[in-house]
């Protein structure tokens, strides 16, 4: 929101990232397409020949999250003139390398895009994309498949956690200093460590909080996982800490949870700040329940992701770009 963090995976636990949070379906075929002898990289006039069909391999569907975006991919896709075929690999990061490459192998895909719930398990499966000529998007960054930069024919999408952090830093300071004069005691939900993007984000959120808001000191951590541990986890804190009145959570689920546990105590929570933006927490934003998500953009996402696997399909053999999931901030006002 969950282990889909990389880096994705964080914003659809629960993004979440996910995140949370993914085919042996078949692409249709009739298309002429590279064989597995190409030349690494491919050629332009390979590139012609590719089918307008896409595969994609989210980290598997019974996620909320990558269920919606395998639906507005598949109705995007369709509005483009593409077929769109949409994978489940059920979390299992064997099996999505499994149903990615078979479908590579029998040449039937004319492009990729791929959320890779385990990075290092898709290395060769990228390998084998760029010898056959056949343009693959992925979440992440180059370093986490073994590339050291970007590559021909791959185009990495990733999230700024460090934008990220620094935005649920400060809003959570502008909240503290209306409601409160600056002075607060803070609990915030972090990432499991070796989660994608934690320190990065963890960092930028304690810096910029202190600067918005100087008299606000982080009592307490907790880490994050599903609601229901976060509501336990949160209502653990308040019993020992009972004047902790604002929340910061690196997720979703970690927000809902510690609301869950102010309201379990009968405590009121004057000022909480999130970062993903899920449905249910947009409407707790709309109704002042939570001050402001930093909320990831996914439907700009898939549109700029789609269409850069488009232009990618006309030259494999080009370096693809490295794209950024956009991000916002969400008020009640906003």
């Amino acid at each position: 929101m969950s282990t889909f963090r990389g880096h994705h995976k964080r914003t659809l636990s629960g993004l979440a990232v996910g995140v949370t949070a993914l085919l042996l379906a078949a692409c249709s075929g009739g298309s002429d397409t590279p064989s597995s002898s190409q030349p690494a990289g491919g050629s332009s006039s390979a590139a012609s020949t590719l089918p307008k069909t896409l595969l994609f391999s989210p980290i598997g569907l019974q996620v909320p999250a990558m269920k919606g975006l395998s639906e507005g991919v598949t109705g995007y896709g369709k509005s483009q003139g593409w077929e769109v075929v949409v994978q489940d690999p059920s979390l299992d990061p064997t099996k999505q390398a499994q149903q990615v490459t078979e479908v590579l192998e029998s040449g039937r895909a004319g492009a990729a895009w791929i959320i890779a719930i385990a990075p290092k398990s898709m290395a060769d499966v990228l390998k084998s994309a760029q010898g056959k000529g056949i343009p693959v998007l992925i979440n992440g960054v180059p370093a986490d498949y073994g590339f050291d930069g970007p590559q021909a024919g791959i185009s990495f999408d990733t999230i700024d956690y460090a934008a990220g952090g620094t935005a649920l830093g400060d809003q959570l300071g502008k909240c503290i200093t209306q409601k409160m004069g600056g002075k607060a005691q803070v609990i915030y939900g972090e990432s499991a460590p070796g989660t994608a993007g934690k320190k990065e984000s963890d960092d930028a959120f304690l810096a910029a909080l202190k600067k918005a808001a100087p008299g606000a000191t982080v009592v307490q951590n907790w880490t994050l996982s599903d609601r229901a541990a976060s509501q336990t986890d949160v209502g653990n804190i308040l019993q020992g800490k009972p004047d902790v009145n604002a929340v910061a959570a690196a997720n979703d689920e970690g927000a809902l949870g510690a609301i869950g546990a102010f309201k379990a105590a009968g405590r009121d929570l004057p000022c909480i700040a999130e970062f993903g933006g899920n449905d249910e927490v947009l409407a707790l934003v709309k109704d002042g329940t939570i001050f402001a998500s930093v909320a990831l953009q996914f439907g700009d996402d898939m549109t700029q992701s789609f269409d850069t696997l488009v232009k990618m399909q006309a030259d494999p053999t080009a370096e693809g770009p490295i794209l950024t999931v956009p991000q916002k901030v969400i008020t009640k006002d906003s």
